[in-house]
């Protein structure tokens, strides 16, 4: 089934010259100087980034990111050869239920950088790509608090969210008979929506391993929803 459609794009590229005028942090005006494909760009011609962050907690204003992956990718190639993966010694304690939910321990982040201590590597991984996240709430809304915490100032990317991709697609294969009898919705979960495309399962909570997940899911999608010279612009937020 294809899910192709035309909808309202946002001009990111405009944006980020915007954005590039405005910002007062070196890395952060040039981070938005590399500057961002054209809407109307096929989804095959464009140079993406799988992100995934662990977290101390679920709310970006009171908890802190513990440990970052980062994979380069297109629709045809993963690169795992360039994958970027840092964990970060959070400027709060580690929570219980957050190590047992990533298994990330104080001793391992005992040596570890902090988040400024990579800016620069992350921002120089990130200029210029489109970025695919499972969840787009996580990944956005924890590198833009963390970055108005060091920097004062925040971060803005476009982001292609595949758990906001299978939410769209699965909304519109539920028929009248599931919403009269209120079947559940099926998971969006990262392994949830891996497993109805075949893909192999992977240890989760890992930033390096989502990353590659997400990746992976990405390009399933396209392959069975969409087509590959889809305008990156009906894909992104």
């Amino acid at each position: 089934m294809n899910v192709q459609k035309r909808i309202e794009t946002r001009d990111w590229a405009a944006q980020f010259k915007s954005l590039a005028q405005e910002a007062k942090h070196p890395l952060l005006k040039r981070f938005y100087q590399a500057g961002v494909v054209d809407a109307q760009t096929p989804l095959e011609q464009v140079e993406m980034l799988a992100m995934d962050v662990e977290t101390t907690g679920l709310n970006a204003h009171a908890h802190n990111i513990v440990s970052i992956g980062l994979l380069p990718f297109t629709l045809k190639r993963i690169r795992c050869g360039a994958a970027l993966y840092w964990l970060i010694n959070p400027p709060s304690e580690l929570r219980g239920e957050s190590v047992t939910f990533h298994h990330i321990t104080h001793s391992d982040i005992l040596n570890a950088p902090q988040l400024p201590d990579v800016l620069e590597t992350l921002l120089e991984a990130m200029a210029g790509k489109v970025i695919v996240v499972h969840y787009r709430a996580i990944e956005r809304g924890f590198l833009d608090q963390s970055l108005r915490r060091h920097t004062g100032e925040g971060l803005q990317f476009p982001v292609i969210d595949t758990m906001q991709l299978e939410a769209r697609m699965h909304r519109k294969q539920r028929g009248w008979i599931d919403r009269l009898f209120r079947r559940p919705l099926l998971s969006i979960r990262l392994a949830d929506s891996r497993m109805r495309y075949n893909l192999p399962q992977y240890h989760a909570h890992h930033a390096l391993t989502d990353a590659l997940a997400t990746a992976e899911l990405l390009q399933a999608q396209i392959a069975n929803h969409y087509t590959p010279s889809i305008a990156v612009g009906e894909l992104w937020d």
